[in-house]
């Protein structure tokens, strides 16, 4: 059922990946991929489609964290370069995951806060 109070607030919907409308039902079916409905309150979520958008910030955030953690640790532990191959991939990895997913939230939440929709195909 629709909440009629208005969308709902964008950090909860962006952080903890619930819906645009009622901010209670799960936005994600998976690690990324958005519903086509929310299960509480019915909406449509197949026109809410974010693009290119959530990897571009990715890689812009992610980036600039791991270059900043990486020249902090090299001059403060002056670690062999094995761990620096063997810590930094990994970080990338997980911090991709965890902002591409707040990202896609965010999206999804300011499409249906400004009504911006796709065609379904």
């Amino acid at each position: 059922m629709p909440d009629d109070t208005g969308p709902a607030p964008l950090a909860p919907v962006a952080l903890l990946g619930r819906c645009p409308r009622c901010g209670s039902g799960p936005l994600f079916s998976g690690l990324l991929t958005v519903r086509d409905a929310c299960p509480a309150c019915g909406l449509d979520l197949r026109a809410h489609d974010s693009g290119d958008g959530p990897a571009v910030a990715g890689i812009f955030i992610v980036g600039a964290l791991v270059v900043i953690a990486a020249l902090m640790v090299d001059v403060t532990y002056e670690p062999p370069l094995w761990l620096h191959a063997l810590l930094w991939p990994v970080a990338i990895l997980l911090l991709s995951l965890v902002v591409m997913r707040i990202a896609k939230g965010l999206l999804v939440a300011l499409q249906y806060r400004h009504r911006l929709r796709t065609p379904v195909r």
